[in-house]
Protein backbone atom coordinates (compact mmCIF):
# COMPACT_ATOMS: atom_id res chain seq x y z
CA UNK A 1 0.00 0.00 0.00
CA UNK A 2 1.23 3.49 -0.78
CA UNK A 3 2.08 5.66 2.02
CA UNK A 4 -0.66 8.07 2.70
CA UNK A 5 -0.44 11.60 3.95
CA UNK A 6 -2.31 12.30 7.10
CA UNK A 7 -5.32 14.81 6.75
CA UNK A 8 -4.31 18.97 8.02
CA UNK A 9 -6.37 20.15 10.64
CA UNK A 10 -7.64 23.06 11.92
CA UNK A 11 -6.29 23.62 15.34
CA UNK A 12 -3.94 20.42 15.29
CA UNK A 13 -5.12 19.20 18.87
CA UNK A 14 -5.14 15.53 19.77
CA UNK A 15 -6.17 13.42 22.95
CA UNK A 16 -5.58 10.54 23.90
CA UNK A 17 -7.44 8.25 26.46
CA UNK A 18 -5.28 5.46 28.12
CA UNK A 19 -2.26 6.98 26.98
CA UNK A 20 -0.39 6.39 29.78
CA UNK A 21 -0.82 2.44 28.86
CA UNK A 22 1.40 0.36 26.53
CA UNK A 23 -0.04 0.95 23.49
CA UNK A 24 -1.70 4.52 23.83
CA UNK A 25 1.62 6.25 24.96
CA UNK A 26 3.33 4.84 21.46
CA UNK A 27 0.49 6.61 19.37
CA UNK A 28 0.82 10.07 22.32
CA UNK A 29 4.78 9.67 21.52
CA UNK A 30 4.17 8.80 17.52
CA UNK A 31 1.66 12.41 17.22
CA UNK A 32 3.65 14.76 19.24
CA UNK A 33 6.60 13.44 16.80
CA UNK A 34 4.30 14.93 13.76
CA UNK A 35 3.61 18.05 15.50
CA UNK A 36 0.38 17.36 16.78
CA UNK A 37 -0.61 19.63 20.34
CA UNK A 38 -0.88 16.15 22.56
CA UNK A 39 -3.03 15.46 25.74
CA UNK A 40 -3.35 12.49 27.17
CA UNK A 41 -6.13 11.22 29.37
CA UNK A 42 -5.70 8.67 32.26
CA UNK A 43 -5.70 7.53 35.76
CA UNK A 44 -2.77 7.93 36.07
CA UNK A 45 0.36 9.72 35.17
CA UNK A 46 2.61 8.77 32.24
CA UNK A 47 5.28 7.45 33.22
CA UNK A 48 6.70 8.04 29.26
CA UNK A 49 4.66 11.90 29.35
CA UNK A 50 6.54 14.33 27.42
CA UNK A 51 7.44 17.59 28.72
CA UNK A 52 5.21 18.95 25.30
CA UNK A 53 2.54 16.67 26.80
CA UNK A 54 -0.63 17.66 28.77
CA UNK A 55 -1.63 15.27 31.10
CA UNK A 56 -5.25 15.14 32.10
CA UNK A 57 -6.46 12.85 35.57
CA UNK A 58 -9.58 11.23 35.14
CA UNK A 59 -12.03 8.14 34.73
CA UNK A 60 -13.94 7.64 31.22
CA UNK A 61 -17.21 6.58 33.44
CA UNK A 62 -17.03 10.27 34.76
CA UNK A 63 -18.86 12.36 32.05
CA UNK A 64 -18.21 15.72 32.84
CA UNK A 65 -14.32 14.77 32.96
CA UNK A 66 -14.17 13.71 29.73
CA UNK A 67 -16.43 16.40 27.98
CA UNK A 68 -14.23 18.64 29.62
CA UNK A 69 -11.23 17.03 28.39
CA UNK A 70 -12.28 16.33 24.41
CA UNK A 71 -12.92 20.13 24.45
CA UNK A 72 -11.08 22.14 21.63
CA UNK A 73 -9.28 19.25 20.34
CA UNK A 74 -9.94 17.71 17.06
CA UNK A 75 -8.78 14.21 17.10
CA UNK A 76 -9.64 11.86 19.76
CA UNK A 77 -7.95 8.54 20.16
CA UNK A 78 -9.69 5.95 22.59
CA UNK A 79 -7.09 3.26 24.31
CA UNK A 80 -8.96 3.48 27.46
CA UNK A 81 -10.80 0.42 29.51
CA UNK A 82 -10.37 -2.93 30.28
CA UNK A 83 -7.35 -4.95 27.48
CA UNK A 84 -6.74 -8.09 29.37
CA UNK A 85 -8.83 -10.74 28.10
CA UNK A 86 -8.28 -13.13 31.14
CA UNK A 87 -9.27 -10.06 33.68
CA UNK A 88 -12.63 -9.71 31.48
CA UNK A 89 -13.24 -13.30 32.30
CA UNK A 90 -13.62 -12.96 36.60
CA UNK A 91 -14.79 -9.01 35.70
CA UNK A 92 -17.53 -8.97 33.38
CA UNK A 93 -18.88 -5.56 34.98
CA UNK A 94 -16.19 -3.43 34.93
CA UNK A 95 -15.53 -4.96 31.76
CA UNK A 96 -18.89 -3.96 30.19
CA UNK A 97 -19.19 -0.23 32.54
CA UNK A 98 -15.56 0.68 30.98
CA UNK A 99 -15.45 -0.47 27.23
CA UNK A 100 -19.10 0.00 26.39
CA UNK A 101 -20.42 2.91 28.46
CA UNK A 102 -16.47 4.62 29.15
CA UNK A 103 -16.66 4.90 25.68
CA UNK A 104 -20.19 6.01 24.61
CA UNK A 105 -18.96 8.82 27.38
CA UNK A 106 -16.22 9.91 24.52
CA UNK A 107 -18.26 9.36 21.75
CA UNK A 108 -21.01 11.99 23.57
CA UNK A 109 -18.29 14.52 24.34
CA UNK A 110 -17.17 14.05 20.62
CA UNK A 111 -20.77 14.81 19.07
CA UNK A 112 -20.98 17.86 21.53
CA UNK A 113 -17.58 19.19 20.86
CA UNK A 114 -17.58 18.61 17.47
CA UNK A 115 -14.33 16.79 16.84
CA UNK A 116 -13.13 16.30 13.34
CA UNK A 117 -12.27 12.51 13.46
CA UNK A 118 -12.76 9.61 16.42
CA UNK A 119 -10.51 6.75 16.45
CA UNK A 120 -11.04 3.93 18.22
CA UNK A 121 -9.11 0.81 19.61
CA UNK A 122 -10.95 -2.24 18.80
CA UNK A 123 -9.24 -5.80 18.49
CA UNK A 124 -9.51 -8.94 16.02
CA UNK A 125 -11.99 -11.01 18.81
CA UNK A 126 -14.89 -8.72 17.39
CA UNK A 127 -14.44 -11.79 14.13
CA UNK A 128 -14.65 -14.17 16.68
CA UNK A 129 -17.16 -15.94 19.16
CA UNK A 130 -14.29 -16.33 21.60
CA UNK A 131 -12.80 -13.32 23.73
CA UNK A 132 -15.24 -13.30 26.50
CA UNK A 133 -16.77 -10.40 27.73
CA UNK A 134 -13.59 -8.50 26.29
CA UNK A 135 -14.89 -9.55 22.90
CA UNK A 136 -18.38 -8.85 23.50
CA UNK A 137 -17.44 -5.41 24.89
CA UNK A 138 -15.24 -4.47 21.58
CA UNK A 139 -18.17 -5.76 19.47
CA UNK A 140 -20.84 -3.71 21.15
CA UNK A 141 -18.73 -0.89 21.51
CA UNK A 142 -18.26 -1.11 17.43
CA UNK A 143 -21.97 -0.89 17.06
CA UNK A 144 -22.53 1.92 19.08
CA UNK A 145 -19.47 4.07 17.32
CA UNK A 146 -21.57 3.05 13.96
CA UNK A 147 -24.42 3.94 15.44
CA UNK A 148 -23.17 7.63 16.30
CA UNK A 149 -21.57 7.79 12.71
CA UNK A 150 -24.93 7.41 11.10
CA UNK A 151 -26.90 9.30 13.93
CA UNK A 152 -24.44 11.78 14.77
CA UNK A 153 -22.52 12.01 11.80
CA UNK A 154 -19.44 11.64 13.89
CA UNK A 155 -16.61 10.78 11.51
CA UNK A 156 -14.70 7.68 12.69
CA UNK A 157 -12.31 5.03 12.39
CA UNK A 158 -12.00 1.80 14.32
CA UNK A 159 -9.07 0.27 14.32
CA UNK A 160 -8.72 -3.86 15.19
CA UNK A 161 -5.46 -4.39 16.79
CA UNK A 162 -3.99 -8.14 16.38
CA UNK A 163 -1.34 -9.58 18.97
CA UNK A 164 0.77 -6.05 19.61
CA UNK A 165 4.36 -6.77 21.59
CA UNK A 166 7.29 -4.96 22.71
CA UNK A 167 8.76 -1.97 25.04
CA UNK A 168 6.64 -0.82 27.92
CA UNK A 169 3.72 -3.95 27.70
CA UNK A 170 3.22 -5.39 31.03
CA UNK A 171 1.99 -8.49 32.63
CA UNK A 172 -1.36 -8.20 30.63
CA UNK A 173 0.48 -8.83 27.74
CA UNK A 174 1.06 -12.92 26.73
CA UNK A 175 4.53 -12.22 25.60
CA UNK A 176 5.97 -10.26 28.41
CA UNK A 177 4.28 -12.62 30.73
CA UNK A 178 6.16 -15.88 28.42
CA UNK A 179 9.55 -14.06 28.52
CA UNK A 180 9.11 -13.06 32.43
CA UNK A 181 8.59 -16.62 33.18
CA UNK A 182 11.89 -17.86 31.63
CA UNK A 183 13.23 -15.52 33.15
CA UNK A 184 12.13 -16.30 36.74
CA UNK A 185 12.19 -20.04 36.76
CA UNK A 186 14.36 -21.03 33.34
CA UNK A 187 10.61 -22.58 32.58
CA UNK A 188 7.85 -21.79 30.17
CA UNK A 189 4.90 -23.32 30.99
CA UNK A 190 3.01 -22.87 28.01
CA UNK A 191 -1.14 -23.75 28.82
CA UNK A 192 -2.43 -25.43 25.01
CA UNK A 193 -0.35 -27.28 22.71
CA UNK A 194 1.83 -25.00 20.92
CA UNK A 195 -0.40 -25.21 17.37
CA UNK A 196 -1.78 -21.52 18.79
CA UNK A 197 -0.73 -18.81 15.40
CA UNK A 198 -0.16 -15.38 16.08
CA UNK A 199 0.41 -12.48 13.52
CA UNK A 200 2.53 -10.15 16.11
CA UNK A 201 3.27 -6.32 15.27
CA UNK A 202 5.61 -4.25 17.07
CA UNK A 203 4.00 -1.53 18.97
CA UNK A 204 6.42 1.21 17.34
CA UNK A 205 5.05 -0.23 14.13
CA UNK A 206 1.37 -0.67 15.47
CA UNK A 207 1.55 3.03 16.63
CA UNK A 208 2.93 4.57 13.59
CA UNK A 209 0.21 3.35 11.28
CA UNK A 210 -2.18 3.91 14.08
CA UNK A 211 -1.83 7.98 13.13
CA UNK A 212 -1.40 7.10 9.47
CA UNK A 213 -5.00 6.57 9.69
CA UNK A 214 -5.85 9.80 10.17
CA UNK A 215 -5.95 10.42 6.16
CA UNK A 216 -8.83 11.00 5.04
CA UNK A 217 -9.10 7.66 3.10
CA UNK A 218 -9.95 5.75 6.28
CA UNK A 219 -13.11 7.65 7.59
CA UNK A 220 -15.62 5.68 8.22
CA UNK A 221 -13.66 2.20 7.32
CA UNK A 222 -12.84 -0.25 10.27
CA UNK A 223 -8.73 -1.24 10.10
CA UNK A 224 -7.09 -4.55 11.04
CA UNK A 225 -3.50 -3.99 12.23
CA UNK A 226 -1.42 -7.18 12.35
CA UNK A 227 1.89 -8.27 11.48
CA UNK A 228 3.44 -9.66 8.50
CA UNK A 229 5.08 -12.78 10.42
CA UNK A 230 2.86 -15.62 11.28
CA UNK A 231 3.78 -17.85 14.05
CA UNK A 232 2.97 -20.46 16.21
CA UNK A 233 3.20 -20.78 19.60
CA UNK A 234 5.91 -23.67 19.43
CA UNK A 235 8.05 -21.80 16.78
CA UNK A 236 8.01 -18.64 19.30
CA UNK A 237 8.73 -20.55 22.44
CA UNK A 238 11.73 -21.79 20.19
CA UNK A 239 13.46 -18.54 19.35
CA UNK A 240 12.83 -18.10 22.64
CA UNK A 241 14.69 -20.67 23.92
CA UNK A 242 16.98 -20.07 21.66
CA UNK A 243 17.60 -16.71 22.34
CA UNK A 244 18.67 -17.92 26.08
CA UNK A 245 20.60 -20.17 24.75
CA UNK A 246 18.87 -23.26 25.20
CA UNK A 247 18.53 -22.96 29.09
CA UNK A 248 14.85 -22.49 29.08
CA UNK A 249 12.55 -25.61 29.07
CA UNK A 250 9.21 -25.54 27.62
CA UNK A 251 6.31 -27.31 28.85
CA UNK A 252 3.24 -27.77 27.19
CA UNK A 253 -0.56 -28.68 29.27
CA UNK A 254 -2.12 -29.24 26.08
CA UNK A 255 -5.31 -27.88 27.98
CA UNK A 256 -8.06 -25.27 26.47
CA UNK A 257 -6.80 -21.51 26.87
CA UNK A 258 -10.20 -20.03 28.14
CA UNK A 259 -11.39 -17.30 25.79
CA UNK A 260 -8.51 -17.57 23.01
CA UNK A 261 -8.50 -18.98 19.47
CA UNK A 262 -6.38 -21.23 18.06
CA UNK A 263 -5.45 -20.46 14.78
CA UNK A 264 -8.07 -17.79 13.66
CA UNK A 265 -10.43 -15.02 15.01
CA UNK A 266 -12.63 -15.48 12.24
CA UNK A 267 -16.00 -17.18 13.15
CA UNK A 268 -18.68 -14.73 12.10
CA UNK A 269 -18.53 -11.94 9.67
CA UNK A 270 -18.64 -8.27 11.46
CA UNK A 271 -18.55 -5.33 8.86
CA UNK A 272 -15.92 -6.02 6.12
CA UNK A 273 -12.14 -4.27 7.17
CA UNK A 274 -9.57 -3.42 5.54
CA UNK A 275 -6.28 -4.94 6.60
CA UNK A 276 -3.09 -1.91 7.01
CA UNK A 277 0.76 -3.74 7.05
CA UNK A 278 3.77 -1.68 8.53
CA UNK A 279 6.27 -1.50 5.37
CA UNK A 280 9.11 -0.86 6.74
CA UNK A 281 8.70 -3.08 9.47
CA UNK A 282 10.59 -3.97 12.94
CA UNK A 283 11.82 -7.52 12.33
CA UNK A 284 10.27 -10.10 14.89
CA UNK A 285 13.47 -11.53 16.67
CA UNK A 286 15.36 -8.45 16.44
CA UNK A 287 12.04 -7.06 18.31
CA UNK A 288 11.78 -10.11 20.96
CA UNK A 289 15.20 -9.49 21.96
CA UNK A 290 14.82 -5.70 22.79
CA UNK A 291 11.89 -6.96 24.78
CA UNK A 292 13.68 -9.01 26.53
CA UNK A 293 16.70 -6.67 27.18
CA UNK A 294 13.72 -4.42 29.04
CA UNK A 295 12.54 -7.42 31.17
CA UNK A 296 16.09 -7.99 32.26
CA UNK A 297 16.50 -4.49 33.55
CA UNK A 298 13.12 -4.15 35.26
CA UNK A 299 13.99 -6.92 36.91
CA UNK A 300 17.29 -5.65 37.49
CA UNK A 301 15.66 -2.83 38.88
CA UNK A 302 13.41 -4.36 41.00
CA UNK A 303 15.86 -6.86 43.03
CA UNK A 304 18.12 -3.60 43.48
CA UNK A 305 15.00 -1.79 44.92
CA UNK A 306 14.01 -4.66 46.94
CA UNK A 307 17.66 -4.53 48.67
Amino acid sequence: MKKTGVKKFTQNKAIVFGGSGFLGSFVADELSLRGFKVSIFDEKISPYLRINQKMIIGNILDSQAVSSAVKDHDIVYNFAGVSDLNHSINNPVPTLELNIMGNTHILEACVEHKVKRFLYASTVYVFSDKGSFYGVSKRCAEKIIEEYSLEKNLAHTIIRYGSVYGPRSNHQNRLYRLIQQALNTGEIVFQGSGQEEREYIHVKDAARLSVDLLAEEFVGENVMLTGVERLSYSNLLKMIQEIFQNKVKIKYLNEEYKGHYLLTPYAFAPKAGKKLLANPFVDFGQGLVSLIEEIVQEEREENIFLQ
